[in-house]
């Protein structure tokens, strides 16, 4: 590793002054499918330990190798539960994306995670990543306000509270859940709905109002296009799986094969 992940905490102040960052979902559970992504060029990655495979022990390899390129790494909790954030938090990620809150006191809860006391409820340790492994001490005070706190987007809660989340002192970006987000509006992958447009346009002002960064997964370098366009800055394109899965489909299809000569 050439780089310290610990030295790629501007991600935070990246999001909140408005930069637009695009990077993709890892969901393989492969460090070196993360490292085939950073070398791609983009601004971050994210480990999916929702809905991807692998757990604490990928993500701890992924960060590493994301941080040979100088690129971030995200985890994406599987849960809002504060020993998930905690121990993803010590492996040197420098943001944390947290799925299914239902509620801006959801949303609280998590910051409150995020952080360490008397701020919050962090647990405090020094033999981890985070602080070097024991080097570097002084990171437990620069913690708090390195790491960015990114709240899902993706129920009828959470939309309902969208402006009071966006609010909220901690959670730097919201992040819209396409897929969650039309099933929880009863319009199961209508992404042209009106109410899911509406909602679209909800997370953006909230966003504008309070700045906060407005993010959201594509599926194309079009559609990314079209949601920076719209005012998403904190733009996923797609994920280690479906790009391969995609581009390979692709490349297959579009090869000829001939009957054989008998």
């Amino acid at each position: 590793m050439t780089t310290s992940p610990m030295r790629l905490r501007s991600f935070r102040s990246q999001l909140l002054g408005g930069d637009t960052v695009v990077g993709t979902f890892c969901n393989l559970g492969s460090a070196v499918a993360v490292e085939a992504c950073a070398a791609a060029g983009v601004d971050w990655v994210l480990v999916d330990n929702e809905h991807g495979v692998g757990g604490e022990a990928e993500l701890a390899a992924a960060v590493g190798a994301a941080a040979g390129y100088g690129v971030p790494t995200l985890a994406r909790t599987e849960s809002a539960e504060r020993i998930r954030i905690g121990r993803a938090l010590d492996l040197g990620v420098a943001g944390i994306m947290v799925p299914r809150i239902e509620s801006a006191s959801g949303a609280e809860q998590f910051v409150t995670y995020m952080r360490y006391p008397p701020a919050g409820s962090r647990g405090v340790a020094t033999y981890n990543r985070q602080s070097g492994f024991g080097l570097r001490v002084a990171a437990l005070g620069e913690a708090d306000e390195s790491v960015a706190g990114i709240v899902q987007i993706e129920t009828i809660g959470a939309l309902t509270d969208v402006d009071e989340i966006a609010a909220i002192d901690g959670v730097d970006a919201l992040f819209v859940g396409p897929m969650d987000m039309s099933y929880a509006l009863g319009v199961p992958r209508d992404f042209d709905h009106p109410d899911y447009q509406s909602a679209l346009d909800a997370v953006v002002a909230a966003c504008r109002e309070h700045g906060k960064a407005a993010g959201i997964l594509v599926p194309s370098a079009a559609a990314a296009q079209h949601m920076i366009d719209r005012g998403f800055t904190f733009v996923a394109l797609g994920s280690d799986s479906t790009l391969l899965a995609g581009h390979l489909n692709t490349a297959i299809g579009g090869i000829a094969r001939p009957a054989p000569v008998r």
